[in-house]
């Protein structure tokens, strides 16, 4: 039945993982719809259930990840190219570093810019623990610290994981771009059987409500731009007409393809985020924001290794549960979608390059990014006429950057910039979420194929979905619709996180088997170096530890290995040459032992 109902649409996709999940969302939508209250309270007790008995682990476990990664890309491992072997990047360094942000990134740097330093301003995260006074300088170094520690490394370190293993097993062996595939060395053929399949529906519906929690996000920003600037409606009718016109314009992206759509439209928002920071920077307080931004860098260096396993177990405080939790558990439900996006426009890349480039280069943007935003709030609070961070208290995270920009020239026009900048973001995080789901379902990579081969309005049916999705939950589940969105999206973050443990253990095991297990790296064998006095001694006291040694460094003839530069072997000082002759002596070392030649 689901293969005729597949044919007659027109689709090419796998039936099973298409409609089930399909089936799902309907479902979900709809019991929302009827019964919203009831629905945000169900999740919001699962939610609270996962703070409770799993929170610890979410904390230790992305640190471990992190540090998986940084070990793989040091290791023999970091040498293998994800593609074959003579394979070049198709991306240029820029246009691969603008696409990152595309997957959904780009919408959270300009939601929480301003909201998170403002937040932990006012009430520093470890305040009952270190005793640290709100809205002081130590408030701010504690701020701008945990800021970046929520969008450096750690951040990027649950998107890494899974896009390196993507683009390792898509590339290297060849397999479908599934989460499925990412456990073929465990799994074997069952990959495709009703394990398989579970695994990919799972990670389907997770990555909808994962990104449709970010597209939530900028919707409101959005929203409250438009109304504190231009005098657009504050009714939540609102907030469906920006879903609307996202999602149209998403859909016509998807479309079109990473190239013409997804490409363009990233290179263009980087550029423009540049440009609005370099804005900040030249008609701020220049040399402070300069300051802070570098200062913010050491800080994030200190704190780094303090809060990698924190678990406010002492004071109990529960703020992590509101905070680091949860981006862990949202960041990994919807990391499998930018795993396969970042592992398509990464092919041809190293793996110590893959991991290099993806966590270091938006970590090093997010400390420029955040520690400009920073220094320019408390710039605001301690030393100008304040009243921002009461401002953003009052009117929600939401309204963070514009009341930011009202303190500096032109915040008409830049409130209108910054609205076009959150808008292009989440529109390439729909589309390119479109194109990832798609590829999940065809269980082929969306490059690359015949024409004919591929049905655009399956891509839009995903964008359409997500539009949906994150519409119902924001607008028709009462005041707390981003708590709902946030709720759901832990739920599917957590079942995700245990199985990125197995994900570890695969990648490691297939890169063993494909590598092989290496010997020793042949070298040259040097003979040892002994001082001219010290060697003429021996020679003297007829020393038999002497056979082998030699005055000027130099090495055993017959041990240059293969490709090696030409190097001739080095004659031996006069000295030696003159007392052998003067002596009469013959050289100790036997030419014909180990293939050396003897001196003098």
């Amino acid at each position: 039945m689901l293969d005729s109902i597949h044919d007659l649409l027109k689709l090419r996709t796998n039936p099973w993982l298409f409609f089930i999940s399909s089936a799902f969302m309907l479902i979900f939508v709809v019991v929302t719809l009827i019964i919203p209250e009831e629905m945000g309270a169900f999740w919001g007790a699962t939610a609270d259930w996962i703070f409770e008995n799993f929170g610890w682990m979410f904390i230790a476990g992305v640190t471990l990840f992190l540090i998986f990664l940084i070990y793989i890309g040091i290791s023999r491992f970091g040498r293998l190219k994800l593609g074959t072997d003579d394979e070049k990047p198709k991306h240029s360094d820029l246009a691969w570093f603008g696409m990152l942000f595309a997957a959904g990134i780009g919408t959270i740097l300009m939601f929480w810019a301003v909201a998170e330093p403002a937040f932990h301003f006012d009430t520093p995260p470890r305040a009952e623990e270190m005793g640290i006074e709100p809205r002081t300088e130590e408030a701010a170094r504690e701020a701008i610290g945990f800021t970046l520690y929520h969008f450096g490394l750690h951040t990027w370190a649950i998107f890494t994981l899974p896009g390196l293993a993507f683009a390792y097993f898509i590339y290297k062996r060849n397999l479908p771009p599934r989460v499925s595939s990412l456990f073929q060395p465990l799994l074997g053929e069952r990959i495709h059987g009703s394990i398989g399949k579970a695994i990919d529906i799972f990670a389907i519906i997770g990555t909808i409500f994962g990104i449709g929690m970010s597209i939530g996000l900028g919707t409101t920003q959005v929203h409250a731009g438009l109304a504190m600037r231009f005098g657009f409606t504050e009714e939540e009718w609102g907030m469906l007409v920006v879903i609307a016109v996202v999602t149209i314009v998403a859909t016509v992206s998807a479309v079109m393809g990473i190239d013409k759509g997804i490409k363009r439209l990233s290179n263009f928002n980087i550029g423009l985020s540049i440009v609005l920071l370099a804005f900040i920077l030249v008609t701020g307080p220049t040399i402070f924001l300069l300051r802070g931004m570098i200062e913010s860098a050491g800080t994030y260096i200190s704190i780094l290794p303090e809060v990698a396993f924190w678990n406010d177990a002492l004071a109990n405080t529960g703020w992590q549960q509101g905070w680091t939790i949860f981006y862990w558990a949202w960041t990994i439900s919807w990391a499998p979608f930018v795993g396969i996006f970042i592992a398509r426009i990464s092919r041809g890349r190293t793996v110590r390059q893959f991991v290099a480039g993806v966590l270091a280069l938006p970590t090093l943007f997010s400390i420029i990014w955040f520690g400009t935003w920073a220094a320019g709030t408390f710039d605001i609070e301690l030393n100008g006429d304040g009243g921002l961070v009461d401002t953003v208290l009052e009117e929600g995270p939401e309204a963070a950057m514009f009341a930011f920009l009202e303190h500096f020239p032109l915040d008409t026009l830049t409130s209108a910039v910054a609205i076009m900048l959150v808008g292009i973001f989440f529109i390439t995080s729909l589309d390119s979420a479109s194109l990832v789901l798609d590829d999940m379902c065809n269980g082929y990579d969306g490059e690359g194929r015949p024409k004919g081969t591929t049905a655009p309005h399956q891509r839009a049916i995903w964008a359409i979905y997500i539009g949906i999705v994150a519409a119902v939950l924001l607008v028709f589940t009462g005041e707390g619709g981003v708590q709902v969105l946030r709720d759901v999206a832990l739920f599917f973050g957590l079942p995700f996180f245990v199985l990125t443990f197995f994900m570890m253990y695969s990648l490691h095991r297939a890169m063993r088997e494909d590598a092989g297990e290496l010997g020793a790296l042949a070298s040259r064998r040097w003979l040892q170096t002994l001082p001219p006095e010290e060697y003429k001694r021996r020679m003297e006291e007829g020393d038999p530890e002497l056979v082998g040694a030699v005055v000027a460094p130099d090495y055993h003839e017959g041990t240059q290995p293969e490709n090696a530069p030409d190097v001739e072997h080095v004659e031996q000082p006069p000295l030696v040459q003159e007392y052998r002759i003067r002596t009469g002596e013959q050289p100790m070392v036997d030419p014909t032992e180990s293939g050396q030649t003897p001196r003098g």
